[in-house]
């Protein structure tokens, strides 16, 4: 394929002075950067986008001699590509689209559920890793891979490349003497992603990252060296960077799949550590700790019984109340419990309480840290993964009875617990560790798996950013916990069990410190975890119910991971019926820091504000730099449905 000239980088520069908003990035072609890079394709005084942002360029047309845009064509569905498509003329322009795509720009609202559930489709447990807009955006033609786009004489090849986005889309212009792409966010300059969590499509299986290897395998083997993508500068040797990009993310899929063989939750013998009891499914670990054997794997369970006979539960969930029923029974019968006092929650992932009815019917306390006991009590406040009533379990919440803080000590039956923030697979867990028969023992919930004899193992679980797990705050900090502790045994939940771990949370903290790394060479930000983090601009609650009252108060948190003051501007795109006050929060988060703003949402014209979840998109611009529409919270606007159980 013939490529760009070279004189086209004096050309940019040239331009780029010249021209306050609009670059000349390539003849007939020109780059507005806003919420995205929009490229106009000029002939004549038409024009043709390719992607729009928040359509400000349509105010600037005339500095480059265009009179109107005949098309617009979008990479993808993300909001900050489209955020404007409000302000274009359906009587002068139309809008193209991938078909794939079609979806989200149609009905948009069907991907924010008031009830979540695990398996909503284009979710992470429950958590949409969409990003649709505020409403349906009319297109008028929709693009389907290989099919040829014409316009005034120009040639656009549509290429489905799935990855930043499930049905993202690449052109491929090919005119005489001239071949460039436009990939969308699939790749920034330097062989560097444009963001890790829209490309985070399941729970740790890398569905997304695998889309995005084989669309940047594709493009590698165009032969084409100029790219201009939705992100970052203009890419002039895009063949070979597309080649390193595809090897990086390959390399990198090592570190970031789990670090044990995830089917052995669920297909593994009985623990040479272990013996059988009476007691069904039940297995000794020590003289006073039992857990399910190998016909339970994978389900939560596991029980302290004091001489006293009283129980403490580690965990309780994923499996039937009948089957509970007859542990509880044998656990009486045949290993002295009298009371099940109560049971201690690792971490805010509700299918650690599933059980929670039926041991509160036994006069069974919930204990858990201040940092997840709201994620239990108020779990539809919250965008995450894997809430309690994303396990269609029969109920919404738990009230926890205990709320315990870092560090906590508890007396109980003579035994010292010892309660300790532990982040790792999710930022809101925590850890339990007592001297055991003998044993130094830490309960540590979802943070590592496997077998420490097994020296390829390092024992990580799944990576989701989604859980607001940052490595720095997360992994590496559960790492360095265990290296502190220096237990002999740990005990995780789903029923693994961990003997002999010492080597083993060496290749753990080793381990995080290369995902880390690893992270920071693909995100081209110095503070990478803008571009890992989808939360960095939250909104709480997430859910807010305007069904039944005329305002509430949501509390809007601005993070700042920099190690400077930064600034910010978050604008709120409240649906129609609908205010805020105030709309818009301008302020100074301090280095290092979270800063939360109240803000009053007031229904003014109820006939107005449709029924049911309206979306409000979060307009942020950080240090001057415009980053649109990336985060949104949910109204509901009429009453909510009754959760579906089972």
């Amino acid at each position: 394929m013939m490529k760009l000239l070279p004189s086209l980088l004096a050309l940019c520069a040239l331009h780029a002075t010249a021209m306050a908003a609009f670059e000349q990035v390539a003849p007939h072609l020109f780059r507005w950067s806003g919420t995205c890079n929009a490229y106009l394709l000029r002939e004549g005084d038409a024009g043709l986008l390719i992607d729009l942002g928040d359509g400000e360029l349509l105010a600037h047309l005339a500095e480059i001699g265009v009179r109107r845009i005949e098309w617009v064509l979008l990479t993808g569905h993300h909001r900050e590509l489209l955020q404007g498509a409000d302000r274009l003329d359906p009587a002068s322009t139309q809008l193209a689209a991938p078909r794939k795509e079609q979806p989200f720009l149609e009905t948009p609202t069907a991907f924010r559920k008031w009830n979540p559930r695990l398996g909503d489709p284009f979710s992470v447990h429950g958590s949409s890793y969409v990003r649709p807009p505020q409403s349906p955006v009319h297109v008028d033609r929709w693009l389907d891979a290989d099919e040829v786009f014409q316009w005034r004489g120009h040639s656009l090849r549509c290429i489905a490349t799935p990855g930043h986005s499930p049905g993202g889309m690449t052109y491929l212009l090919q005119d005489s003497g001239t071949s460039a792409m436009f990939p969308g966010g699939l790749i920034h300059d330097g062989a560097r992603m444009s963001n890790w969590f829209d490309s985070e499509w399941d729970y740790g299986f890398a569905k997304g990252l695998d889309a995005l290897i084989q669309s940047a395998d594709i493009l590698a083997g165009l032969g084409v060296d100029s790219a201009f993508p939705a992100q970052g500068p203009v890419i002039r040797n895009a063949s070979a960077q597309l080649a390193q990009y595809r090897a990086r993310l390959a390399s990198f899929r090592g570190d970031y799949v789990r670090g044990y063989p995830v089917d052995s939750l669920s297909k593994r013998g009985p623990h040479p550590a272990t013996t059988p009891t009476k007691a069904h499914s039940v297995v000794q670990v020590t003289p006073h700790l039992f857990m399910f054997g190998p016909e339970m794997a994978g389900k939560n369970f596991s029980i302290l019984i004091a001489d006293s006979g009283h129980g403490l539960l580690l965990d309780c969930g994923l499996f039937s109340r009948v089957v509970l029923e007859r542990i509880i029974s044998d656990l009486k019968t045949h290993l002295g419990l009298k009371k099940i006092d109560a049971c201690w929650i690792s971490h805010s992932h509700g299918d650690h309480f599933t059980l929670f009815p039926a041991l509160k019917e036994h006069g069974v306390e919930f204990w858990t840290m201040d940092s997840i006991a709201d994620k239990c009590q108020n779990p539809r406040y919250y965008d995450y993964p894997a809430m309690i009533g994303a396990y269609n379990a029969g109920f919404e919440a738990a009230k926890i009875d205990r709320i315990l803080k870092p560090g906590e000590v508890i007396e109980w039956e003579g035994y010292k617990l010892h309660v300790d923030w532990m982040p790792g697979q999710t930022e809101f867990g925590n850890a339990l560790w007592l001297e055991l028969d003998g044993k130094r023992i830490v309960f540590t919930g979802d943070n590592l798996f496997g077998d420490p004899a097994d020296p390829a193992q390092d024992g990580h679980e799944c990576v989701v950013a989604r859980n607001s797990a940052i490595t720095e705050e997360g992994y590496l900090v559960a790492a360095q916990y265990l290296q502190r502790v220096k237990p002999d045994i740990i005990m995780g939940a789903h029923s693994v069990l961990m003997t002999e771990p010492s080597a083993f949370i060496e290749r753990y903290h080793a381990w995080a410190l290369r995902i880390i790394r690893q992270y920071r060479a693909l995100l081209p930000d110095a503070d990478y975890e803008y571009l890992f983090d989808p939360y960095w601009v939250s909104a709480y609650p997430y859910r807010a119910d305007l069904a039944s009252q005329d305002s509430l108060t949501v509390q809007i948190t601005v993070r700042n991971f920099r190690n400077r003051p930064q600034q910010h501007r978050v604008a709120l795109k409240l649906p129609a019926g609908c205010s805020a006050e105030p709309a818009m929060l301008e302020g100074t988060v301090p280095a290092k820091s979270r800063q939360s703003y109240p803000v009053k949402i007031s229904v003014i014209h109820r006939e107005a504000l449709q029924p049911g979840v309206q979306i409000v998109p979060m307009d942020i611009t950080l240090d001057g730099r415009r980053h649109g529409e990336l985060f949104d919270f949910i109204l509901q606007g009429r009453e909510a449905q009754p959760p579906a159980t089972k």
